[in-house]
């Protein structure tokens, strides 16, 4: 018997074995995300390393397992986070400003749907050169806290999109992302009162059941909604109108302003696309509805009347 061609066989297909397994977990990943940082306001020589920040970022986020669903490679979810740095010190200490943008599948399309649009100007983080990211929901790392917040709320908009308050699970991960944030006393991670648009508003009102009707609403308006209309184009229509009904409805009777913000301004240019293909009264009565509950946009809404 020939030992070194057996044990040279065994080898090869354990690491075959070990590849093919490596493969199937990062085909299960749920992002795919792409990172650009702006850093045209830092000058110096000594910060020409945080270039190196885009791509750790990306495999911080795209490698890691956020869910314990398997995702095939087209369910990836598509995003995009914009990072300009607009200050750092000489202890690698950075501030910077982030849009977070998310792209969902239209059921039956090759088209896309702009999901969320988030934004944050109250980032400050330490990034010396050579920092490794290492994932640790039970550690708060002012880099990498920052990123799992986000990507928690992000996987609670798209659960929300496919099912009933399907995101509750991936909210209450970023709260409690937050909590142990809020705790170190950690710039941008304070507890506030009122209607304040940063990382405790937005948690508290996506955990509040006095929000429940909007991301209801997301579900119909995603599901029943845009995912139907390349199959019954007035049936589309109607549970779209449906939800922005109850969106105007919730947002009677709620204390803030912020998620149907969020929400209209991430979606008024798609809403008027889709409400354009209906008939001359569902397009007024359209122009009519949105004009009262997202009054900021009301001059594109004006498109619904021609």
């Amino acid at each position: 018997m020939n030992i070194k061609y057996w044990t040279l066989k065994i080898l090869t297909a354990a690491l075959l074995f070990n590849f093919s397994a490596f493969v199937e977990e990062l085909s299960a990943q749920e992002f795919n995300c792409e990172v650009n940082v702006n850093s045209r306001q830092i000058s110096g020589s000594s910060f020409e390393y945080v270039s190196e920040l885009k791509g750790a970022l990306e495999a911080y986020i795209n490698n890691n397992r956020w869910t314990d669903d398997r995702y095939e490679e087209i369910e990836r979810i598509r995003c995009q986070i914009q990072i300009v740095l607009t200050s750092a010190d000489d202890q690698y200490n950075y501030s910077a400003e982030v849009v977070f943008s998310v792209r969902r599948p239209i059921y039956n399309t090759l088209q896309e749907s702009s999901a969320i649009i988030l934004s944050d100007s109250n980032w400050r983080f330490n990034y010396p050169r050579n920092k490794n990211l290492l994932r640790d929901d039970n550690q708060f790392d002012d880099l990498t806290s920052f990123i799992d917040f986000y990507l928690y709320v992000i996987l609670g908009y798209d659960y929300d999109s496919f099912a009933e308050l399907g995101g509750t699970r991936y909210f209450n991960r970023a709260q409690d992302v937050f909590e142990i944030a809020q705790n170190t006393n950690a710039p941008g991670w304070g507890r506030s009162i009122g209607a304040q648009r940063n990382r405790y508003g937005l948690i508290n009102d996506l955990m509040s059941p006095n929000y429940h009707d909007l991301r209801k609403a997301i579900y119909k308006y995603h599901r029943h909604g845009l995912d139907l209309f390349t199959m019954d184009m007035d049936q589309s229509i109607d549970e779209v109108m449906d939800a922005i009904r109850l969106i105007r409805d919730n947002k009677r009777v709620a204390s803030n302003n912020y998620l149907f913000d969020i929400f209209f301004d991430t979606k008024y240019n798609e809403i008027v696309a889709l409400l354009s293909t209906a008939d001359v009264q569902t397009r007024l009565d359209a122009y009519n509805l949105l004009r009262d509950v997202d009054p900021s946009h009301a001059s594109v809404y004006e498109r619904l009347q021609n």
